[in-house]
């Protein structure tokens, strides 16, 4: 078994070795294989908590977005409204307001917690009734009381048990 599995291993590791070598976007099977990302240089993303990300949003800039930041550097009262939010999207990609915006993606996730809750409870009743033997007579209150009445009679542990518990006298609880 650790043969094939060292086998199998061997062969995923070089298939992705001569992925890598060929280039950075290959097609394999049924899989998309992408160049891996560099991890050395800063990454964008729009947090509450940082004003400033480490990288802008767009690093490659078009024709008419490198204008505009040539227009940036001019004085900002010439610039229209359209303009400036232009120059804010090549910063960032989401406002403060849609940072915040609410999403729901949690009643997919409570929603998905009760199906499964459901068919959880499902299987449960399912194993209940076809699965599962009927309770045995011990379990019935009427032969735990004949039981309990036994033991009482015979007296079983009297020094510190059930006995102990019981007074025969009044026939009745201590």
């Amino acid at each position: 078994m650790l043969h094939l599995i060292s086998r199998r291993m061997g062969s995923l590791v070089a298939r992705r070795a001569t992925a890598a070598l060929t280039s950075s976007s290959v097609r394999m099977s049924s899989h998309e294989v992408s160049g891996a990302a560099d991890m050395s240089r800063p990454m964008y993303c729009d947090r509450l908590d940082t004003p400033l990300p480490d990288r802008p949003y767009k690093e490659e800039l078009t024709a008419a977005d490198k204008s505009l930041k040539q227009k940036e550097k001019g004085p900002w009262n010439q610039m229209t409204n359209e303009e400036k939010i232009a120059l804010y999207r090549l910063m960032f990609c989401q406002t403060y307001p849609e940072m915040r915006q609410t999403n729901v993606e949690w009643k997919t996730v409570i929603g998905t917690f009760f199906i499964f809750l459901g068919f959880t409870g499902l299987i449960v009743w399912w194993q209940k009734v076809y699965v599962y033997p009927p309770a045995p007579l011990t379990f019935e209150a009427e032969w735990q009381a004949k039981q309990l009445q036994r033991m009482l009679d015979m007296r079983i542990n009297p020094i510190e048990g059930f006995s102990a518990k019981w007074d025969y006298e009044k026939g009745q609880w201590k």
